[in-house]
């Protein structure tokens, strides 16, 4: 009984599917991020201590990619059961990448050290409740970026098959990031020996 209300959800490829989109984004960010810092920290201290950073980064993308893949599937118990799985995995392969590029721009945001045009300041000034305001209008962007591509994917049979292609285009590139995970796994234990 309980396999068969797995399988009516997802199948054990779509699972995989859906693990290695949500993977897929946090792998890229942790390598932009590490190889932004790679250059200061083989300055300050050698190659050796840099790469061993860049392990540690992949070992911790590995598991928040497990985290977030949880969190997706278990929300794909949530929506209606008559949605085939394919379009299920699909769903929420597109709402974890969103999700994660939101996630990656507010990163940005601080990294870059991005100031807010004063113009724009000014008006969530002058409507009386600023951090309200700023609240509503992140809260509608980030729905309405998260929620078009999912109608796209649920009403369009076009925009689903475009879907399917890039999964397993990208799922090449995401089992590309799971080998270094395990590479940097090696050096992470390599270097607590």
């Amino acid at each position: 009984m309980r396999i068969d209300f797995l399988t009516r959800r997802y199948s054990r490829q779509g699972l995989w599917s859906l693990f290695l989109m949500c993977a897929l984004p946090l792998h890229v960010w942790t390598m932009i991020l590490a190889f932004r810092d790679l250059s200061w920290l083989t300055d300050r201290t050698n190659a050796w201590d840099a790469i061993g950073v860049l392990a540690y980064g992949l070992v911790f993308a590995f598991i928040e990619s497990i985290v977030v893949f949880l969190v997706a599937a278990m929300l794909g118990f949530v929506v209606p059961g008559r949605w085939a799985p394919e379009r299920r995995v699909g769903v929420m392969s597109v709402l974890a990448i969103a999700l994660s590029l939101w996630a990656m721009l507010e990163q940005l945001y601080f990294l870059a050290n991005l100031q807010w045009p004063a113009f724009i300041i000014e008006l969530l000034i002058w409507s009386g409740h600023p951090l309200r305001t700023l609240y509503l209008i992140e809260v509608a962007l980030v729905a309405a970026t998260c929620l078009i591509p999912v109608f796209l994917v649920l009403l369009s049979n076009r925009a689903f098959k475009t879907l399917q292609a890039a999964i397993e285009r990208l799922s090449l590139l995401a089992m590309l990031y799971l080998v270094f995970d395990v590479v940097g796994l090696v050096i992470v234990v390599i270097r607590n020996l």
